[in-house]
């Protein structure tokens, strides 16, 4: 596995690309409490800035949480494609109703019963602040090959076709 570390505008492009393609992360908060909090959360959107977007109830403890201390770690994996992708970042609470309209997805209805009206939504933007991804440059079906050569020939693979690095903001 080669190290690629990236920067501004490939850096976002990267974090777009990984972040999008995997859909669900799992979020944390509490980063200094032991378990630290996770829960599995839908990405809405990775903006052009690379800023994360998702749909929260503002009474979870996700939020609470938040409001207490704004580091959260995100962690994205699509397995189908050898990709991951570690995202620490500040989040920030929005609640006027400029930026839920902006923001809202209709699949959002199941959790808030009066849809974007509801009180209860609110919206999370997580700014990154230390971002590193996993990537196969090839993909799933020629690393999988590589690994399956490797297994046959008895010959230890280099792991060549895959990168990974910090993608700096």
């Amino acid at each position: 596995m080669s190290t690629e570390n990236l920067t501004q505008s490939e850096a976002i492009k990267k974090i777009k690309e990984l972040s999008e393609s995997a859909k669900i992360c799992m979020f944390c908060t509490e980063l200094d409490t032991v378990p630290i909090n996770s829960r599995p959360m839908t990405l809405q959107e990775t903006d052009d800035e690379g800023n994360l977007w998702f749909i929260s109830g503002d009474t979870s403890n996700k939020n609470f949480e938040i409001k207490d201390d704004r580091r959260v770690q995100l962690f994205f994996m699509n397995n189908s494609d050898y990709q991951y992708l570690s995202v620490f970042g500040e989040a920030s609470i929005y609640k006027d109703k400029s930026t839920i309209e902006e923001k809202w997805s209709p699949m959002a209805k199941a959790w808030f019963e009066e849809g974007k009206n509801d009180p209860d939504v609110s919206i999370i933007r997580v700014e990154p602040k230390e971002t590193y991804y996993w990537d196969t440059k090839a993909g799933k079906l020629v690393s999988l090959f590589t690994f399956v050569a490797s297994a046959i020939t008895g010959k230890t693979t280099n792991n060549s076709d895959g990168v990974e690095g910090n993608a700096t903001i």
